[in-house]
């Protein structure tokens, strides 16, 4: 449930009954013909609705993050990585105040990644607090199903195209696009960057079925879900 249709005291009895919550975070970025927020859409969304069976809130998506790769696309927005640490740091302080000991951050956005080891550094501070760190998009049995679908996948490719994603009257190349030179891409500057990328996909179809993309979906939610639900430690030292 989202935690923007509950009050405080809502929030303050929830927690004295279950101590666990979850943050979505994405970025806001060039996603080529899609939505620039692509990462905070779905980051948002899967962990909802993961989420609304189990009755556990769900905090406001966090929108930025970490994208230095495509500041000069317009539109992208990107966080020092030391003001990102200190903002989600600054996050889960006041959720720990609350009363949240097992924590989801369920990530949307690659470049956030290297947050996980703030994650490590803060338990350490906090012992009997648990961040699970959910990249959903590449967790084991979400991307197995990618796989399936299509090999042929990547960013801003048919794999991040769902319907609450695109954008009307957006016409996309019914041609898949070759894949990226990835490590000639990581030598360049955001300029040469973009001119590598051009419109903005890195590897594949723009777009598949929607039945094949609500098929890939139902298994993230579901992976999502178990994260939420399972495999929490049950000792505190």
């Amino acid at each position: 449930m989202r935690v923007a249709g509950m009050n405080w005291m809502q929030v303050e009895d929830r927690v004295r009954h279950d101590d666990r919550c979850v943050l979505p975070i994405g970025s806001v970025e060039q996603h080529g013909y899609l939505s620039l927020c692509v990462d905070m859409i779905l980051a948002e969304r899967v962990a909802v609705e993961a989420a609304e069976p189990l009755a556990v809130p769900v905090f406001p998506v966090v929108p930025y993050g970490v994208t230095p790769n495509f500041i000069d696309f317009p539109g992208t927005v990107s966080l020092r990585l030391t003001t990102y640490v200190a903002l989600i740091r600054d996050i889960l302080e006041s959720l720990y105040r609350a009363g949240f000991r097992r924590i989801v951050v369920v990530n949307g956005h690659g470049g956030n990644g290297p947050i996980a080891s703030f994650f490590a550094e803060w338990m350490g501070e906090r012992r009997d607090a648990c961040v699970k760190f959910h990249e959903w998009w590449k967790a084991p049995r979400t991307w197995d199903k990618v796989m399936a679908i299509d090999p042929a996948a990547s960013h801003a490719s048919w794999m991040e195209n769902f319907p609450w994603t695109r954008l009307a009257g957006v016409a996309l190349p019914l041609e898949g696009k070759p894949a990226l030179d990835r490590d000639r891409f990581a030598l360049e500057n955001p300029a040469g960057r973009r001119r590598m990328l051009g419109d903005g996909n890195f590897h594949g179809l723009y777009q598949r079925p929607d039945a094949e993309m609500l098929a890939l979906w139902e298994v993230a939610v579901a992976e999502t879900r178990a994260v939420i639900g399972d495999g929490w430690r049950t000792t505190v030292t």
